[in-house]
């Protein structure tokens, strides 16, 4: 661990979307950071703001070398990098038993994991908490499920889960971009709830869980706004932003999904009272509005 002369020491592994934000703002709070990526693209960017890089794959052990001191936090939000159900099992639990390896050698503080509410199989409109029974019995196994319990199940520092829902941000608005693309129709069904959350509002949940009290020791957190609505609300919305009239939904998956994303709304609770935070956008309204707005 860094002493206190030292700047406290943060390690990422996936530096991309959400992963890319952390880094900048740790970097601005003058932590040191290293950050693994596949990315050549990603890794100049983020070596040109003032992080250490290492291009390499979080599921060998090639990189464990390049990084025996330890840190204060790490955070491991990668992503499955496409590849189908090889693809998720290689970055989700190859990439967590790589990390979990490397941590059982050197020092290491606190460690978050993000993994997805796609966990909760609950649908028909129920409210689903962190102890509602999850998705284990896939045909893949549940490869998101079977890194949370790795995870949980290690001793390595403290060690936070949290449970994201559907992400959108700066450049990340597939919504918005079904509706600017003229047709008129958007994938899914309009009468299930979306359950959002809004990229800095993930960061600052990340925050959360490595500044916690000492004597929160980890645990499971579903990471959402406050305001789950259905899908043609929230279309609603933003086709009154741009000016077009509400659209027509499908009621097929989206390209690229097997399924219907199920009608539930994801409780938030939790992590409010144990961990503090507070989403800066607490439902989509002002979330795409300053998306929008920008």
């Amino acid at each position: 661990m860094t002493s206190s002369s030292q700047p406290q020491h943060l390690v990422i592994f996936g530096a991309g979307y959400v992963g890319g934000a952390v880094a900048r703002q740790a970097l601005a709070r003058r932590l040191r950071v290293t950050a693994l990526t596949r990315n050549p693209d990603k890794a100049r960017a983020l070596a040109e703001a003032g992080a250490s890089i290492i291009v390499d794959d979080l599921a060998a052990d090639s990189w464990h070398a390049r990084l025996p001191e330890g840190a204060d936090f790490v955070l491991d939000c990668v992503s499955s990098g496409g590849g189908g159900p090889e693809g998720y099992r290689h970055s989700y639990v190859e990439g967590m038993k790589s990390v979990l390896v490397w941590a059982s050698r050197v020092p290491v503080g606190t460690l978050v994991y993000t993994s997805s509410t796609s966990v909760y199989p609950q649908d028909g409109g129920v409210r689903v908490d962190e102890d509602a029974s999850i998705d284990a019995t896939r045909a893949d196994g549940n490869p998101l499920v079977e890194a949370e319990d790795r995870l949980l199940a290690s001793t390595v520092g403290r060690r936070f889960v949290l449970r994201l829902a559907g992400i959108y941000g700066p450049g990340r608005h597939y919504l918005v971009d079904q509706l600017r693309d003229g047709s008129g129709e958007v994938a899914g069904r309009g009468d299930h709830r979306l359950n959002l959350i809004h990229r800095d509002d993930i960061a600052g949940a990340i925050w959360a869980a490595f500044d916690a009290p000492a004597e929160v020791v980890g645990g499971v957190f579903n990471v959402t706004d406050d305001g789950a609505a259905t899908k043609s609300e929230v279309a609603a919305f933003i086709a009154g932003k741009l000016g077009l009239p509400a659209p027509r939904f499908t009621g097929e998956p989206a390209q690229g999904r097997r399924r219907i994303t199920p009608d539930r709304v994801i409780a938030n609770n939790r992590i409010k009272r144990v961990l503090g935070w507070r989403p800066l956008y607490p439902t989509f309204r002002e979330g795409y509005a300053a998306i929008l707005g920008a």
